[in-house]
């Protein structure tokens, strides 16, 4: 990450975490969070068994290359996409963010954890819209930094888990390490437990955190919707005619 962006986001650097992700609450507004779900298509959602979701401009190809006639529309990159770009994290990125995964979580649906992989340079940029969650990560590399016991074997073998509130409003960015290194999920409940400074890495960096502390460390699960934002790295000609490489 260039230095400029790291002076940026220092403020929001979650400490005790994987290398390097950060976490900004309010970084839309409450106008612009219901703006956005306004103008989310309701004709182009894709049913899961656990959730449904909708990719703009398009899904990816078979040998994960976009192809798109049309760029990001207006509504994400007017005030998200450019609010994120200034924050430098996809300087160095082959094209700036040329692709949103949106994803539709009732209560008690989640994902199974998971990597993004090489398709895209490796920075996730996700807002959360309308409800509250956990995000899970797990270290994917099984024992680091255990010690031996005395019969040489590894003392605490299992990976390390960390976790996340995604509050409404927020953004999450996973970079560099953390992304190549981890997995993330998300668990299949209806009310997210045993939240407290202790257990959850950003809660220093939370925006409110005083609801959940007056709930005994519990938050009930809403209808959440995820933008995830990334740059694919294959586009095809067309689609690089389209894309260009992020300003600033």
């Amino acid at each position: 990450m260039i230095e400029s962006s790291n002076r940026i986001l220092s403020g929001y650097c979650i400490e005790h975490a994987p290398s390097a992700m950060y976490y900004i609450p309010n970084f839309i507004t409450g106008e612009e969070e219901a703006a956005i779900m306004r103008s989310i298509p309701p004709t182009r959602w894709v049913s899961l068994s656990n959730r449904r979701l909708q990719a703009l401009p398009a899904r990816l190809t078979a040998t994960n290359t976009l192809v798109a006639s049309t760029p990001l529309p207006a509504w994400l990159t007017e005030p998200v996409v450019g609010r994120i770009h200034d924050l430098g994290v996809f300087a160095d990125a082959p094209h700036g963010i040329n692709h949103c995964l949106i994803n539709e979580y009732l209560p008690g649906q989640g994902i199974m954890p998971h990597e993004d992989g090489p398709a895209y340079h490796p920075v996730t940029a996700t807002v959360s819209l309308g409800g509250t969650t956990v995000l899970s990560v797990t270290d994917k590399r099984h024992g680091e930094g255990a010690e031996p016991n005395g019969s040489g074997e590894v003392a605490n073998p299992e990976p390390k888990t960390y976790r996340f509130i995604q509050e409404p409003r927020s953004l999450l960015l996973i970079t560099g390490a953390a992304y190549r290194d981890t997995l993330h999920g998300i668990a299949d409940v209806t009310e997210d437990v045993d939240l407290r400074t202790e257990t959850v890495a950003n809660w220093k960096l939370l925006g409110d955190k005083s609801a959940i502390a007056t709930g005994g460390g519990r938050s009930e699960r809403r209808t959440r919707i995820s933008l995830t934002f990334r740059d694919v790295k294959k586009v095809s000609s067309i689609g690089s005619k389209i894309f260009g490489k992020a300003k600033g």
